[in-house]
């Protein structure tokens, strides 16, 4: 992938971050989400894409399931976004 593709391939997705991440900090993953072109939310909603949880999720979880967004573990987003 180029720089210029690998700059928007999270162009209109929204991640909320939930629970203790160990990879990131929730700066440096949200950095990350709005490098890749995307957005980051500190609540979950409908026009949520994906909701990234570390231990101890809690409420935003719940949310996320009734609303039926998907939810990655951070090994998961990982694997979504380029990190390099």
């Amino acid at each position: 992938i180029g720089s210029k593709e690998k700059a928007q391939v999270l162009t209109g997705k929204t991640f909320v971050f939930t629970g203790v991440l160990k990879i990131f900090t929730r700066k440096e993953a949200q950095k990350l989400v709005e490098a890749l072109g995307g957005r980051v939310s500190s609540s979950v909603s409908k026009k949520t894409a994906f909701l990234v949880t570390g231990e101890s999720a809690g409420t935003k979880l719940t949310k996320a399931l009734e609303l039926g967004v998907a939810v990655l573990s951070e090994d998961d987003f990982l694997k979504t976004v380029p990190t390099n």
